[in-house]
């Protein structure tokens, strides 16, 4: 099979022998529809001759154009030019094109879809697969031939389901592409501050679609994109995007800071490039410094990265020298994880999990790049360029926390591979490095489960297996679970009687809780959480299950009949023996306790919670709600973060409970990573919660967390997005939302969401007329008639968001005043 670099080189062609570039190339004749063009001070666009040029206010008293025209069918940047206000014009680029590469392959549902779908009784239809595929994790496409089956066959299914093949994939399922161009006329549109100019006529590979510029008054800030659809049925993808035929000059060269944040650069010394060459790059941010400036290329920080299990940095820049006198660069997508030992992030070989972009038949896909111009050098583009993600760290907001949640860390196994419960834990430390106070790994602290007897360690219940295994793979394998020795967590099993766990089923808990203890300081906490899959109350829960703790709780899944529910240990006080989901919800109250779902309808949660949304645990206070990781089903044609899979569900699940007593559903971020080290792209791939908090509590104590989250008390981002402040007021029919939020990126829209009970409906009110990096106080009345519940949220035009918690509207004919 040939390397990715030599199938590029035979895309690119003979990229060593492009002849330089002369001065001027000769333009098309171009005609551009201004009709959706509206002239602004500080943002102008005119047609004169062959090119259309946009002249517009950047940041820092600068002024900036931007010159297109088409060239042979290609549109071309004829200049990008930037000034200090009151000097001269400086030239960053001339006559450079956009870049855009594609390879796809084919989309497939996996077992660890398929075997919850099963268990519950869903017949699997094409009709089921063709809806669930989207939301595979366990799949990787380009992936030739992975054959083999991982992480317990959770894998597509090696013989194929109905119109899906089986494994292992076949070499022709793979589509490379570079985009071709065949554009003949422009559309220049203004949309509040910002120009969007697009160029109709681009081919690349099973898409087609349009080149788009996108300009925003305020900023230095280029956005260049293709937006595209297919109409074949179950293509998943990744794209690379730059620009090329930049000038070397003597001064010019490519800079970034390395994985250990230290400044490299390549001057361009060497021969010319066969292939694009990889940079692994702090931040995701790569420069081209020419002469009079330089300009930074950057991806969006968080929808252009599926989920993964882990944050190890794959390289998302690269450059390419093509001739002695041009070079091209921007950002790329890798198409695989590198191996175990290269990435040294455990022991498992991730290699079968990586899922790609999902392109829905008939949806827009947007694969944008983002330039950064300035008028001085590298350093300078690159720290402008990494303000917008507020130098990849959580923006402390006076009054909140910022918690991460959901990490398979392995917190005592790592600790003690550093030289014990005290050692400093590199997981813990390039989170905290990101600022954030809360960490809540989901190793364990609880739910050990006796295995039945004939069935082997790691298997509970042969029902939710049945799919895969009837497809051929062996009633065998050990349930992979990274914290298992953390106090069994529901993940893996064991005999009573037999050493290990079972032997004293509360020593890992115990040194779980403690680690977190000692891991946690005066403005760093560690909270204990677990994540329950295995054992009869795991699966009477549905799907999977993460249990947030207010303090160190002891408890076992699985009680004999003369077991109590709740005794005294003499070694460690309390314990809790549970012998149904009753026993479970009982203990959330008694130790004040909260249910997430974290991954629903994916993974070992497809099919969930719908299909528990009835039963009383579901309808209990103490259930709280569910997970918010986009990536798990990234499908590039989304507006928001998990825009398919999350968002929806948590206005279904708001409209299920509108009628009943119980309270609102609401939703956490989390994470899905293992083992996490220096170097890796933590910001990127780790949504946060700011949860309503004065004051860390003390190790140990994690009373307050529990109490605002179950309060509502905390708003979701990705981190550019905040909302530090919300309320609902007014009486009987009219009411307000007030929200308070800031912003780095241009903000896209806010919004108010709501339902009755049947339907969910939505108010979007446009932002684009606001510029980058600022804060607005929104006031936005609405009528509480035929509303029974309500949220809001912010995003911006980068995909980024934050948003706020349901809220019930109790009596439309009185009044109510809720605060956040």
């Amino acid at each position: 099979m040939p390397t990715n670099s030599t199938v590029w080189m035979a895309l690119v062609g003979t990229a060593a022998c492009v002849l330089p570039i002369p001065t001027a190339l000769r333009a098309d004749p171009l005609t551009c529809n201004l009709a959706h063009y509206k002239p602004l001070p500080g943002l102008v666009a005119a047609v004169a001759g062959d090119a259309l040029t946009i002249t517009w206010d950047g940041d820092n008293r600068q002024e900036l154009r931007l010159r297109l025209t088409i060239s042979g069918g290609t549109p071309t940047i004829q200049e990008l030019a930037i000034r200090r206000q009151g000097a001269a014009w400086i030239t960053l680029a001339s006559h450079v094109t956009p870049e855009f590469r594609v390879v796809s392959g084919l989309r497939r549902i996996t077992n660890q879809q398929l075997d919850p779908l099963a268990g519950i009784g869903v017949k699997i239809t094409q009709e089921v697969i063709d809806r669930e595929k989207w939301e595979a994790f366990w799949d990787a496409p380009l992936n030739i031939p992975g054959g083999e089956s991982a992480h317990n066959d959770t894998t597509p299914p090696q013989r194929g389901v109905l119109n899906q093949p089986g494994l292992p994939r076949k070499p022709e399922e793979i589509k490379r592409a570079t985009a071709v161009y065949h554009a003949q006329t422009c559309e220049v549109a203004t949309n509040g501050a910002r120009i969007e100019v697009s160029f109709p006529g681009v081919q690349l590979g099973v898409f087609d679609g349009r080149l788009q510029y996108t300009v925003y008054k305020g900023t230095n800030l280029i956005r260049q994109e293709v937006i595209a659809k297919t109409a074949e049925t179950s293509v998943a993808y990744k794209y690379d995007a730059g620009i090329k035929g930049l000038e070397i000059q003597p001064p010019a060269r490519i800079a970034w800071r390395d994985l250990g944040n230290l400044w490299q650069d390549y001057r361009f010394g060497a021969g010319p490039n066969a292939a694009p060459v990889t940079v692994k790059t702090s931040n995701r941010l790569l420069a081209a410094e020419v002469s009079g400036g330089s300009i930074a290329a950057f991806p969006p920080p968080h929808n252009f990265f599926w989920a993964r299990e882990t944050d190890y940095n794959l390289g998302y820049n690269w450059y390419r020298k093509d001739s002695a006198s041009s070079f091209s660069f921007g950002v790329r997508q890798a198409e695989s994880e590198e191996s175990v030992a290269e990435e040294a992030r455990g022991s498992e070989d991730r290699r079968q999990n990586f899922a790609l972009r999902s392109a829905r038949p008939g949806t827009w896909q947007r694969m944008p790049v983002y330039f950064y111009a300035s008028a001085e050098p590298a350093s300078h583009a690159i720290d402008s360029a990494l303000a917008f993600t507020r130098g990849d760290r959580f923006k402390a907001v006076p009054g909140y926390q910022v918690m991460a949640t959901h990490f398979h860390m392995g917190l005592v196994r790592r600790a003690r591979q550093a030289g014990g419960l005290d050692a400093r834990v590199a997981d813990l430390e390039v989170l905290k490095a990101a600022g954030i106070t809360i960490v809540a790994p989901i190793d364990g602290g609880g739910g050990f489960v006796a295995v039945p007897a004939g069935l082997p360690p790691g298997v509970d219940d042969p029902k939710w297996f049945h799919w895969s295994r009837d497809l051929g793979a062996p009633l065998n394998g050990v349930i992979v679970g990274e914290g298992s020795e953390e106090g069994g967590n529901g993940r893996g099993g064991g005999r009573a009687g037999s050493s290990g766990p079972a032997a004293d089923p509360f020593k890992g808990q115990a040194d779980y809780y403690e680690t977190a203890r000692r891991q946690s300081d005066r403005n760093f906490v560690v909270m204990a959480n677990t994540e329950i899959l295995r054992g009869d109350v795991s699966r009477t829960l549905g799907g999977h299950s993460d249990i947030l703790v207010s303090h160190p709780v002891f408890w076992t899944q699985g009680r004999a009949e003369s077991q109590p529910f709740v005794e005294e240990n003499p070694k460690y006080g309390r314990v809790y023996h549970l012998g149904s989901v009753a026993d479970m919800m009982e203990m959330t109250h008694r130790e004040n306790m909260l249910i997430y779902m974290p991954h629903p309808r994916s993974k070992g949660s497809a099919g969930f919670p719908d299909a528990i949304k009835d039963t009383p645990h579901f309808l209990d206070a103490n259930y709280r709600g569910i997970g918010f990781r986009w990536g798990m089903g990234l499908d590039g044609s989304e507006e928001r973060l998990c825009d398919y899979r999350c968002l929806p569900l948590l206005d279904d699940m708001n409209n299920w409970v509108a009628d009943k007593p119980t309270p609102p559903k609401f939703i956490q971020a989390i994470s899905e990573v293992y083992q996490q080290g220096y170097g890796d792209d933590i910001y990127a791939n780790n949504p946060v919660n700011y949860v309503k908090l004065d004051a860390l509590p003390p190790p140990g104590e994690w009373s307050p967390i529990i109490n605002a989250m179950s309060r509502g008390d905390y708003f979701v981002t990705s981190g550019e997005v905040l909302i530090p402040s919300y309320s609902v007021e007014g009486t009987r029919s009219h009411r307000t939302i007030t929200a308070e939020v800031q912003w780095t990126f241009p903000l896209e829209f806010v919004e108010v969401v709501w339902g009755d009970g049947q339907r969910t409906d939505r108010q979007i009110i446009p932002a684009t007329g606001l510029p980058a990096f600022g804060s607005h106080k929104f006031q936005i009345p609405f009528t509480a008639d035929g509303k029974k519940w309500i949220r809001f949220a912010a995003w911006d035009s980068a995909g980024n968001g934050a948003m706020v918690q349901p809220i019930k509207l109790t009596n439309p004919s009185g009044g109510s005043t809720a605060a956040r």
